[in-house]
């Protein structure tokens, strides 16, 4: 099953595209709460490259890899990529007129609920529109 989360991000495009994609920002945004945070990121954005957040709750009681393959690159449009697993998610950023949508569609996993699944793309998603408009 797919599921859909999507944000308003009040910024340049460039801005929005570059603090999705460089490490140094995805460890500041990528937490669905304040008691869990990125310790580390790697990108190789391009079609075959690989991708890693290191999400763990900060008390240490928990991680995990958030990683992946990326299938397809739209510049400063769409990213595209597989999960270990076989799931797949796609980024679609488009201009509005109040900025950039952020669109994110991925395919949902067995362990969590779907509303648990919703809620923490979605705050993850909503960090990230917050931390851009503030840098």
């Amino acid at each position: 099953m797919k599921l859909i989360v999507k944000t308003l991000v009040s910024a340049p495009l460039e801005k929005v595209w570059h603090a999705y994609i460089a490490p140094e920002h995805i460890i500041k945004w990528n937490a669905a709460s304040d008691d869990w945070h990125t310790t580390s990121s790697t990108v190789d954005l391009r079609v075959g490259g690989q991708f890693s957040a290191r999400m763990e709750a900060k008390d240490g009681s928990f991680g995990f890899d958030f990683a992946g393959t990326y299938t397809n690159i739209l510049d400063q449009q769409r990213i595209e990529y597989a999960f270990l697993n076989d799931r797949t998610a796609r980024i679609d950023f488009t201009a509005l007129p109040n900025g950039i949508e952020v669109r994110v569609e991925f395919d949902a996993e067995e362990t969590h609920s779907l509303d648990q699944q919703q809620q923490g793309w979605q705050a993850i998603l909503d960090n990230f529109s917050r931390y851009v408009q503030s840098i």
